[in-house]
């Protein structure tokens, strides 16, 4: 296969995953797909409960999302007796290819979108070139179609008789990385316990297209939540006093959130999300949720900035006689690319003909394949996190969000030289 006829296929790849974007632990049409492709270039595969400790999945999908899940995935054409090894959620999918003795290699893929609303204006190009989102509400907004598509590009590469490496290649394809849920339930399965060398990657992150950073630095330790506050509903004229405003509650937590000191020591970031609340124009709002985030640059910031925000959300729900309860979503760690891999990187993307390649570049939040960084370099192996710069029409998350596709098929040359060269 001719290089542009390759770049084309790797593009339309990418453009067939984004049509059909799904969110964390639900992503069955993507990850049986990735199944399909993986077993017919002749991988051994380990799937959902094989790869994925269900105990350790922060807030799974209810049997209903599931249940509506399979059914769109199903609908848009996917396999179903991939789907039937992937209960509760347990959509990860490993893959794994032996050539003899070597060191285990691995490359994690994370395949989940978000729940954006992509754009729709001509100025758009998937929606101007026909491969916007089929699925109202939900959209690819952060490139992971794009490392999808690599990753399978990557492994049809690597599964080549003339391609040139040796020892054991593993690809992980991690659901729910959106959030910080999926990484930790692979690790605790044991997934990169005997792992040599590790290498995850991430499109775009303001970084230029033609260029590649041999580690991403700045991740952000983090927790997610979800604050559910439980008031009294009454008569918001005739008995305004009997009701218990957990509505006021929420909207009082988040302007406090907000107003939180930021830390003289290090970055923080603090952001309400979603907040829904009450029942009716004349009823005392008796029901709040919200969804938010506190991201730090250290663990110990992280910690004064959490305990911080739990006083401020107990002190709202009280000034309102309201209850509250905080449910943990998701947290993700930092982490720190080790040298070697660093260089190997640097070696791998010159062989690729890349043309510009830069030490560090700012991920601009975090990843929660820190996670499995940590796991490998507890073990005695050697991890990395590098950035493929790829110019974007918008910011990640964003609706209007798109990358640069002719970034695509030089990165599969990237992830492939780093494995030929072990």
């Amino acid at each position: 296969m001719s290089g542009t006829d390759f770049s084309r296929e790797v593009v339309g790849m990418r453009r067939a995953l984004h049509r059909h974007p799904e969110t964390g632990f639900l992503e069955y049409r993507t990850a049986s797909l990735v199944a399909g492709r993986l077993d017919a270039l002749g991988y051994a595969l380990r799937i959902g409960p094989e790869v994925m400790r269900a105990e350790a999945m922060l807030a799974p999908p209810s049997d209903r999302e599931i249940a509506l899940a399979r059914e769109a995935a199903i609908a848009a054409g996917a396999d179903g007796r991939w789907m039937a090894r992937m209960p509760g959620g347990q959509t990860a999918v490993v893959a794994e290819l032996r050539r003899g003795d070597g060191p285990v290699t691995a490359l994690r893929f994370d395949m989940d979108a978000l729940p954006v609303q992509e754009a729709t204006d001509a100025a758009h190009a998937p929606a101007r070139l026909g491969f916007a989102s089929a699925r109202p509400g939900m959209m690819h907004a952060c490139g992971h179609d794009g490392h999808v598509a690599i990753g399978l590009a990557v492994a049809e590469r690597l599964a080549a008789p003339e391609a040139a490496w040796r020892g054991t290649l593993r690809l992980i394809f991690q659901p729910a990385e959106e959030g910080g849920r999926g990484a930790l339930p692979m690790v605790e399965a044991g997934v990169l316990d005997d792992v040599d060398l590790f290498l995850a990657g991430h499109l775009g992150c303001l970084l230029p297209s033609g260029q590649v950073a041999t580690a991403a630095n700045g991740f952000l330790w983090s927790v997610r939540q979800d604050v559910l506050f439980h008031g009294r509903p009454a008569h918001a004229a005739m008995a305004p006093e009997a009701g218990r405003n957990a509505l006021l509650a929420a909207a009082a937590a988040a302007l406090g959130l907000h107003a939180m000191p930021r830390h003289g020591s290090g970055v923080t970031h603090v952001n309400v999300g979603r907040l829904e609340a009450g029942r009716a124009r004349n009823v005392v709002g008796d029901t709040a949720r919200m969804e938010i985030e506190y991201r730090a640059e250290t663990e110990a910031i992280l910690e004064g900035l959490a305990e911080r925000a739990g006083h401020v959300i107990r002190g709202a729900a009280m000034m309102q006689g309201a209850t509250v309860e905080v449910i943990a979503r998701g947290h993700s760690v930092s982490a720190v690319s080790d040298p070697a891999v660093r260089a190997r990187v640097a070696a791998a993307a010159a062989r690729a003909g890349i043309g510009r390649i830069v030490a560090e570049w700012p991920i601009g939040g975090g990843d929660d394949a820190t996670f499995m960084m940590r796991r490998v370099q507890a073990r005695g192996g050697r991890a990395g996190y590098c950035l493929i710069g790829a110019d974007l029409a918008a910011g990640h998350h964003d609706g209007a969000f798109d990358f640069d596709e002719a970034v695509l098929e030089p990165a599969v040359r990237l992830f492939a030289a780093l494995v030929e060269a072990g």
